[in-house]
């Protein structure tokens, strides 16, 4: 009896707070209405939800508070029960602390106990990482259900005390592109009602030789001071770098899965493609050239970092119909890991 196909069942995703629009950062950041203009037309992303308070620099939702939300509507949809899960695995760069593991608070605030449990620690392709980790442990035949959770909270990072006419465009950007969020999928060595089969998963590190195009270090200005976040920065992101390598190596990860498969570009209805930014999300799509549909998200939510792919699967697998196929890519620009997912509805 050969390996078993491993199916994704449902998908669930949650939000902190209510939407955060350019003009509202604007007016935060005492930022006149040109910049508003160039964040609409060269970003593209339109709002964000944010887990701090901008007035009060108060955190409203931790990303224990996010996940534990996002996986009980992933579980609710799947029709299954936390006592169901065989095994969870969990995607993030921003951990709400180095111990205890978040993905352990998560699973203990769902009931989840007496399995294993795995956070893995990386940018935006820890989605598909954690993804293609879970489908590895339900191909061993050991376990039948995995949850599977992504996500980030990187609002905690920014300084809300920072004049953003004095910061470098590496940091600057930082404050437009992201938003917080996490999103969670259970999988399955059964099918079941709207599920889709994994034909193949991608995860590669490729960043020999590459300087970092982003960097988050474990402290944020809230709670430590502004002058260490002064010293070093919390974040920053080479957008010149990711705007030049990530829809080429985009393009390499979508052939690479076709031509494993065999299917042409005409075989895919549904193309989810990174979503760094709005205006980056469509040009990329544009250049991939494959999907009659292509999800995104966004547009509203900013860059939800290791929730992204949650929140795209949840969106399509509410459209997808059976014998439709799809296409997932995700790059990860802090030392460059390529990763993808082509999924078919059976």
């Amino acid at each position: 009896m050969g390996a078993p196909e491993i199916h994704i069942l449902s998908a669930g995703s949650a939000l902190p707070g209510p939407a955060v629009d350019n003009a509202a950062l604007a007016r935060r950041f005492r930022m006149d209405s040109l910049w508003e203009q160039w964040v609409d037309t060269f970003i593209g992303t339109r709002s964000r939800h944010l887990a701090v308070d901008l007035d009060s620099g108060e955190i409203g939702a931790s990303l224990a508070d996010l996940g534990e939300a996002a996986a009980r509507t992933a579980l609710t949809r799947s029709g299954l029960r936390a006592a169901d899960v065989d095994v969870i695995v969990m995607a993030t760069a921003t951990p709400d602390s180095l111990m205890p593991a978040t993905v352990n608070v998560i699973a203990d605030r769902l009931g989840v106990d007496q399995v294993p449990s795995y956070q893995l620690q990386s940018g935006c392709s820890g989605a598909v990482q954690a993804l293609d980790l879970a489908c590895q442990i339900l191909r061993a035949g050991r376990h039948r259900t995995a949850l599977v959770l992504g996500g980030d909270v990187i609002a905690r990072f920014y300084d809300l005390d920072v004049d953003l006419r004095s910061v470098p465009p590496s940091e600057l950007v930082n404050f437009v592109l992201f938003g917080d969020g996490a999103g969670a999928a259970v999988l399955s060595a059964d099918p079941g009602p709207g599920s889709v089969t994994v034909r193949s998963v991608l995860t590669r590190l490729v960043g020999l030789g590459r300087a970092p195009g982003a960097t988050l270090e474990w402290f944020g200005p809230a709670g430590h001071g502004a002058s260490r976040a002064q010293e070093r920065p919390a974040a920053t992101e080479d957008y010149k770098a990711i705007e030049r390598l990530v829809p080429a190596m985009s393009l390499e990860v979508l052939h690479e899965l076709l031509d494993e498969l065999e299917w042409k570009g005409d075989d895919v209805d549904y193309l989810l493609p990174p979503q760094l930014s709005g205006r980056m999300t469509a040009l990329i799509g544009q250049r991939l050239g494959v999907g009659s549909s292509q999800v995104s998200c966004v547009d509203e939510t900013g860059n939800v970092g290791n929730g992204v792919v949650f929140f795209q699967l949840e969106r399509m697998l509410a459209r997808i119909s059976p014998g439709e196929r799809a296409v997932v890519v995700s790059i990860e620009s802090s030392k460059w890991i390529k990763a993808g997912l082509a999924l078919e509805a059976t």
